[in-house]
């Protein structure tokens, strides 16, 4: 009798040939211990040479798998490798990742360690072609889908909601059934940017009490591609990004935020404070803060955007109407935070 794996590898990949047959290499070479580990190469839709690329790596390969997923979109290709996994944990990568050789050796030690939490991600290093621009700092570094939080592990929650970057996030499979898998809905199609399957599906978890784990020793690395080093991208991706969240309603996260003129009250104070950190930091030469404080608020813009769409706010007089409420519940709340129950 066949014996099951420890770990279902998932690595969904869209017209990525080229790059794809360097993470199979690195997946080849893992040096996992006692555990076991299959692998699922899901073919979404791609039209270039990735099936051939895919095909050759595999031949020969006992526990390797590629299967052709035609709906297009990285939730639909996700819930399909979910779908043909056989292992308790799934751990999914990407197809311009590397990971290092202990990778599946740390998911299952982890997760044995620790039975309380329902998923695990670590540190997305960036792997750079040429040294980046100034601008380009640590803190600009997320439209990179590169992550680093330290090197000490903490639970990720609804009280501290750092979200596990894809390229690195391992799940347990029946927590992966129960929550439905990806939405659709919030995928990344193609060459699409901004998305935020990672975060809703996260969200979900933190909104039922779930937690996960931050974990520094789970590692992997990440090629910076070439169109990543243009300001072009980052505000693309920081306007993308700012309409999914909208429509997840990020704002909301721990409390009601009441409105002003068509935006969550908090809002205003959040893009004034930007614009005074940008003026600040241009001044004073950090391009970097300077580029990352103009990012704030171009996303804090569309989001306001979508919300609005959304809420179907921009008419005039709902625009008032919910004005007024929220103005009277600014009002409630300094009240009574200056006048204590006794």
């Amino acid at each position: 009798m066949e014996q099951q794996p420890d770990v279902s590898v998932v690595i969904c990949t869209y017209n990525r040939g080229a790059l794809l047959r360097n993470s199979l290499e690195h997946l080849a070479a893992q040096r996992p211990g006692d555990a076991r580990f299959e692998v699922w190469i899901i073919n979404n839709n791609s039209s270039d040479d990735t099936q051939q690329v895919i095909d050759e790596f595999i031949a020969g390969r006992k526990d390797w798998h590629t299967h052709f997923e035609e709906r297009q979109g990285l939730s639909f290709a996700r819930n399909s490798g979910i779908a043909h996994a056989r292992a308790p944990i799934v751990a999914f990568t990407d197809d311009d990742v590397a990971v290092r050789p202990d990778w599946i050796a740390q998911i299952v030690r982890t997760m044995r360690e620790h039975p309380e939490v329902e998923f695990i991600g670590g540190k997305v290093l960036p792997r750079w072609h040429t040294p980046p621009p100034r601008w380009l700092g640590r803190c600009n570094w997320v439209p990179l889908a590169v992550t680093e939080h330290g090197d000490e592990p903490f639970y990720v929650s609804i009280q501290r909601p750092w979200c596990q970057i894809g390229a690195n996030l391992a799940v347990r499979k029946s927590t992966l059934e129960r929550a439905g898998g990806f939405s659709p809905d919030f995928q990344r199609v193609k060459e699409g940017i901004g998305s935020t399957e990672d975060h809703e599906f996260q969200f979900r978890l933190w909104r039922q009490g779930k937690r996960g784990m931050y974990v520094p020793t789970l590692v992997v690395e990440a090629e910076v591609q070439e169109d990543r080093y243009s300001k072009r991208y980052h505000r693309k991706w920081h306007a993308g990004h700012a309409r999914y969240c909208a429509r997840m309603g990020t704002e909301r996260i721990t409390d009601d935020m009441p409105e002003l003129f068509g935006m969550p009250a908090c809002f205003i104070r959040l893009i004034a404070s930007h614009a005074a950190g940008w003026i600040k930091s241009a001044a004073s030469g950090r391009s970097d803060r300077a580029f990352l404080h103009e990012n704030k608020i171009r996303f804090l813009i569309h989001y306001v955007r979508q919300y609005r769409i959304d809420r179907r706010t921009n008419g005039i007089k709902n625009t008032i109407t919910r004005t007024a409420h929220g103005v009277r519940e600014l009002l409630r709340r300094k009240f009574s935070a200056g006048h204590p129950a006794t």
